[in-house]
């Protein structure tokens, strides 16, 4: 199948089980075809590879070089993105998943003019479509990069310049006719420029008009082509620049609202941009679940003692439960999954190092499930939560939720009490026995 193999030290990753205290090539946690509440674990958590990260991304950080070592650097140009793609259906095969994601610019070079670039992204799709056809991986999803290039310094659909305005729209125009090409579940918008530097020099409204605007062509031109995936838009609150405009879940859904883009859009969210947002991933997921817009998941995990967007594989198994918990909730990821946007660390430099880092990730996501699962099955939360808000099932609570109850009815209901009743009505919210009771289903869940 491929001209050569380029990770000829790996062969493919299997469920060995818990059977060992120390990593190896091989899930403990991740078994693709078990049942997992009446579903396999693979259509759960639809893990996907993510392009960038682990095939274009060397490893730098703010403070230094690359380091990564991979078995087609020695290759440039076109013929290196057409190594990356080999190398790439080969990894997805070893490691097992059934989704990728990309960038346009991820997978083809850009040419002088974007006529040439569209040519170089046609060579490679076409490699890609081949290597789908017999391999039967598909598309999670795919975007536009728009914030490399010096052409975006000022953003792309939010610039100042008319011209890059109408040169993303054309790069958009071409990415949502690769997702149809591909057969992408999801489009992806990650606005990485469309935000201002300082408010000295921007006229926010305008952008933000534009940047609305833009997004009702784009789902217009989804309409025009047949394209039926999901449009989603990614929160992230800074980064390169100073504010940007979908700074977290909320902020993305009130624009969303204000340019009628609710009913069209739903939000793609990632753990480590919900950490630069002050928010648990959890509080996110929630957010968007509870609007009815929870689209699909990036699955990383930020550190608290570093202030930036690290991108590190998830394994922080309280985070994957609670994230998968949600996910549940929400009736599973139906057209989303999970998205690894995340890398090894700069001293994790070696190629085996790429199945390493997915193989926590995939584990930890996979433990998540079979916690998230129990708990719900169990109603740990709902039953709390159920008895804690029970007085508004009757009485005055009832009305409150009816809509029947007026500020003069409620005055009625209260004027009189004694404070001592009042405070009788409260009761303990017992979160320390909530966090031992998870202790629990963790560490019993996962024996």
């Amino acid at each position: 199948m491929y001209k050569q193999s380029y990770f000829p030290n790996v062969d493919s990753i299997k469920y060995l089980g818990p059977t060992s205290l120390k990593s190896t090539l091989g899930f403990q946690y991740y078994n693709p075809d078990e049942l997992v509440g009446g579903k396999k674990m693979r259509d759960q958590l639809k893990f996907a590879v993510a392009f960038w990260h682990t095939f274009d991304q060397q490893l730098v950080d703010p403070f230094g070089d690359g380091t990564a070592q991979r078995p087609y650097s020695e290759f440039t140009g076109m013929d290196l993105a057409k190594a990356r793609v080999e190398a790439a259906f080969e990894f997805f095969d070893k490691l097992g998943v059934d989704y990728f994601c990309f960038h346009d610019r991820d997978i083809a070079p850009e040419g002088d003019t974007l006529r040439e670039t569209n040519k170089n992204l046609d060579e490679i799709l076409d490699m890609i479509t081949d290597y789908q056809k017999t391999s039967g991986k598909k598309v999670l999803w795919n975007t536009a990069n728009m914030f490399t290039n010096p052409r975006f310094v000022a953003g792309a659909a939010s610039s100042p310049f008319a011209d890059v305005f109408a040169y993303a729209a054309a790069q958009v125009k071409k990415g949502l006719e690769t997702a149809k090409r591909v057969g992408a579940s999801n489009y992806v918008f990650w606005g990485g420029r469309e935000g201002y530097e300082s408010l000295l020099n921007t006229d926010m409204k305008r952008e933000q008009d534009h940047l609305g605007q833009f997004f009702n062509l784009a789902a217009d031109y989804a309409k025009e082509i047949g394209f039926d995936g999901q449009l989603l838009l990614e929160p992230k609150p800074k980064e390169p620049m100073t504010h940007q405009y979908d700074f977290d879940a909320a902020t993305t859904i009130n624009f969303m609202k204000t340019y009628g883009l609710a009913g069209t859009y739903k939000l793609n969210l990632e753990g480590n941009h919900a950490n630069l947002a002050g928010h648990s991933y959890q509080h996110e997921i929630r957010t968007a679940r509870e609007a009815g817009l929870l689209g699909s998941l990036d699955a990383n995990q930020g550190d608290e003692l570093i202030g930036w967007d690290i991108d590190e594989f998830p394994s922080n198994l309280y985070e994957t439960t609670l994230a998968m918990y949600e996910v549940l909730k929400n009736g599973g990821p139906h057209k989303g999954g999970l998205n690894f946007d995340a890398k090894p660390r700069r001293s994790s430099f070696e190629a085996e190092d790429m199945f390493y880092s997915h193989i926590v990730g995939m584990d930890s996501f996979a433990a998540g499930l079979r916690v998230a699962q129990k708990l719900i099955d169990d109603h740990v939360f709902e039953d709390v939560i159920a008895d804690r808000y029970a007085s508004y099932e009757s009485g005055v609570g009832a009305t409150i939720e009816n809509g029947t109850a007026t500020f003069q009815s409620l005055e009625a209901e209260v004027i009189d009490k004694p404070q001592s009743d009042l405070i009788a009505a409260t009761h303990s919210g017992h979160l320390e026995q909530l966090k031992d009771t998870l202790n629990h289903y963790i560490i019993q869940t996962l024996k």
